[in-house]
């Protein structure tokens, strides 16, 4: 799309322009509790469907809310003339217990100011994800409202439950894999580096996840009768636990580094200029050594190593007060995130066999596999990735950096399985805004310059750039 060279520095002008009726679309969104695990907010998911579907339906999109087994999709379809982009967003959120760490009503947004003058804004959804797929909507405003086009055909699918795991979203993909079809995806679920360096996520770790239960004697037992000579199934789950790492914290389960392979140097460079601080990363939260593999940056063991990791432990009485009990089972619950082409299942059962190689005569176990998924690797060379970065840089005045992410984006796979797209993960977002936690935050600065970035992004994957110089001041509201 060919546009007149005046108008590309409109359609910025207008974000600029029209930040505080787009603060309020976000507010009145963050307003409805849509909370996705929660039956009794059921109403609230679909009310918010709604509220997005018929914004988009009035700025030309077709649009509809798609029902499933659980909360409804949103899908939205606008033609353009350049690629065909599918973006992905969630209108659903976590709960806000404890209510009472909460400065205000989660439901209640308001602009909070610091003493140096950057406001930010707090409620909950905020930041995951209404902020963030407000930010792409809004520039889709502002293409439709200074030109009457898009750069691109544009595909929105917003989903309901991915607060909850997502169980309608691949039924729905491949019910509607016609319907989604587009060039690639672009999905805003994602976080910058720091507050002035924008981010592209190249990497996710993947998952392997599950429970395992020990048995040994029929029933629990008084400590004073049988302590000695029966078997402590506790005990004996600590001691295997225990054995899955070595003194230098490598995992011991057989084949795990099957398919782990090398930092590609391109990603290895981007993260030496970043400047990690190792001692502040740990120091935040009140550690100060490393107790991953020994002889591996801790960056490259967030976003690069595989972990072996125990989410949780129980048996016996774990009330108030004391029992003197030698408990029949204990329980473990376990995740493992993979990098490369570590395959979950195989390190699933690979623990299993590790698990069932150790117990002692009298001792079973059981497992519970909770589902898994490989990691994924992004092409940092790819045309959109550099169409994205070029926008980004226009944007932000400084080159983007490539991250690698330690936890699991599982819509990235199941749009790669399913639709057969890649995906490029270019969000807002910073690590202190306190998603899942009391008094979540979205920069001001992250949504009014994510939408003037997502004009960009747009713009240069239609062909079209806005030669604005980038914006650095926040309007008044």
């Amino acid at each position: 799309m060919n546009q007149p060279e005046h108008q590309q520095p409109r359609v910025l002008d207008y974000v600029d322009r029209e930040l505080e009726p787009s603060l309020g679309r976000l507010f009145e969104l963050l307003r409805i509790p849509s909370i996705s695990t929660d039956p009794e907010f059921a109403g609230d998911c679909r009310r918010a469907a709604r509220l997005l579907a018929d914004e988009l339906a009035d700025l030309g999109f077709s649009s509809r809310v798609a029902d499933t087994e659980g909360h409804p999709m949103v899908v939205a379809h606008h033609e353009g003339r350049g690629p065909h982009i599918l973006f992905y967003g969630h209108y659903d959120v976590q709960p806000v217990d404890p209510l009472d760490l909460w400065r205000r009503d989660p439901f209640d947004p308001v602009i909070e100011e610091r003493g140096d003058g950057s406001r930010y804004i707090v409620g909950r959804g905020a930041s995951d994800d209404k902020g963030q797929l407000r930010t792409f909507v809004e520039a889709c405003r502002a293409w439709k409202e200074t030109t009457g086009e898009l750069p691109c055909s544009v595909t929105i699918f917003l989903e309901g439950e991915e607060e909850s795991a997502s169980p309608s979203l691949d039924p729905f993909l491949r019910a509607n894999r016609d319907e989604l079809a587009a060039d690639f995806a672009l999905i805003c679920d994602t976080t910058m580096w720091d507050r002035d360096t924008p981010a592209l996520t190249m990497g996710l770790r993947g998952t392997a996840a599950g429970e395992v239960r020990i048995k040994a004697a029929a029933r629990d037992l008084h400590s004073g009768l049988y302590g000695g000579p029966a078997r402590n199934p506790i005990q004996l789950l600590c001691e295997i636990l225990a054995s899955l790492k070595d003194a230098d914290g490598r995992v011991t389960l057989d084949g795990f580094y099957d398919g782990v392979g090398p930092v590609p140097e391109e990603m290895k460079a981007s993260w030496a200029r970043l400047g990690f601080d190792e001692e502040a990363f740990l120091g935040e939260v009140g550690l100060s050594e490393p107790a991953g593999e020994r002889g591996q940056p801790v960056l490259d063991q967030c976003w690069a190593r595989p972990t072996a990791d125990i989410n949780g432990i129980s048996g016996g009485y774990t009330g108030d007060g004391f029992k003197t009990v030698i408990p029949s089972e204990a329980f473990a619950k376990l995740s493992f995130r993979l990098v490369g082409e570590q395959d979950p299942k195989k390190v699933w059962a690979s623990f299993e066999r590790h698990v069932r190689d150790r117990l002692p005569a009298d001792c079973t176990a059981t497992f519970w596999e909770r589902g898994g998924s490989r990691a994924i690797s992004l092409d940092s060379d790819s045309d959109e990735v550099r169409s994205v970065r070029s926008a980004l840089r226009a944007e932000w005045g400084t080159e983007a950096a490539l991250l690698g992410c330690g936890g699991s984006i599982p819509v990235v796979h199941s749009i790669r399985e399913i639709l057969g797209l890649e995906s490029v993960l270019v969000g807002f977002a910073l690590n202190d805004d306190q998603i899942h936690s009391p008094n979540e935050k979205y920069e001001l600065k992250s949504f009014h310059k994510g939408i003037r970035s997502w004009v960009r992004i747009l713009g240069e994957l239609g062909g079209t750039r806005v030669h604005q110089s980038a914006g650095e001041t926040e309007p008044a509201l």
